[in-house]
């Protein structure tokens, strides 16, 4: 889903939640509980401290509800927004002691999200004048997919599948275990059937006869995994638009333009999630 605006359904991830909470609280948060009075409120900012894309906001209100139900926050910008630094992102009141138990969680997903939101975005832009779309991959942190998912959405990519349940992607060893592009994409599409299930087919092809064999099979996209630039031309322009293409296979910040000039549909990089430097921000006292 290219350029998709969506949020998580946050309920669903409150067991993560509840784990992060207990691994930083413990038995309990005593710098807070020997120093602040138990029914002090307080106020705190979200100070943003260097240029980038925002992500996490709605994350962060989620949260310090989740905390402190008495807790009010007060957004200045939206997520996927352009931020430069000294931009004040938010702020938040309610109880004193929920909110520094909130600090640390909050700030660890939204620097990280904001991180992601940022390099795709810087991705995003250097392909602004093709038809293609940078994507995401399955190489994201255990627990952590559909935050760091929607964190590229965020930052004007797209999602690839959320998992291996809601697309077909036959990869070199399906191919190789199924006795070719064929006879996989043929016991795909009965499986399908027979369960009732209408969800797209991707192949992987390391070459131009795979990617013949995969057109002939009629599949939803052809991969084309680390072709050249030159094998992606010729490739591309065999399929002719009959179904759509993607390039992958270390494609990097350098490279991506010339794949993307090519003429494929879209780009997938696992460097959108992985080897993240997060967006530095600070929750400070008001």
């Amino acid at each position: 889903m290219p350029h998709a605006s969506w949020t998580p359904d946050f309920e669903t991830l409150n067991a993560q939640f509840d784990f992060a909470i207990a691994e930083d609280i413990g038995d309990g948060d005593h710098s807070a509980l020997s120093s602040i009075p138990h029914e002090h409120r307080g106020k705190a900012q979200l100070i943003i401290k260097e240029n980038g894309v925002f992500a996490g906001g709605a994350l962060a209100a989620y949260l310090f509800k989740y905390i402190d139900a008495t807790a009010t926050v007060k957004h200045f910008i939206e997520d996927g927004a352009v931020v430069e630094k000294g931009t004040i992102a938010l702020t938040v009141e309610g109880n004193t002691i929920k909110l520094l138990q909130s600090e640390r969680l909050v700030l660890n997903y939204l620097q990280r999200l904001s991180g992601i939101a940022t390099r795709t975005y810087s991705y995003a832009r250097l392909i602004d004048h093709t038809k293609c779309t940078v994507l995401d991959t399955r190489k994201t942190t255990p627990g952590l997919r559909v935050l760091e998912k929607w964190a590229v959405a965020l930052g004007d990519g797209g999602n690839h599948r959320m998992g291996l349940y809601d697309m077909v992607m036959l990869k070199d060893n399906h191919i190789d275990f199924a006795g070719g592009i064929a006879k996989a994409v043929a016991r795909t599409k009965t499986y399908l059937a027979k369960n009732n299930r209408a969800l797209a087919i991707e192949v992987e092809t390391r070459n131009l006869i795979e990617v013949k064999a995969a057109l002939e099979a009629n599949v939803d996209r052809i991969m084309l995994d680390n072709f050249s630039i030159s094998e992606t031309k010729e490739a591309v322009e065999y399929i002719g638009g009959r179904t759509e293409v993607e390039s992958s296979g270390g494609i990097t910040h350098d490279t991506l333009v010339p794949y993307a000039e090519c003429g494929v549909d879209f780009i997938s990089v696992g460097a959108l999630t992985h080897h993240i430097k997060g967006l530095d921000m600070s929750l400070k006292a008001l």
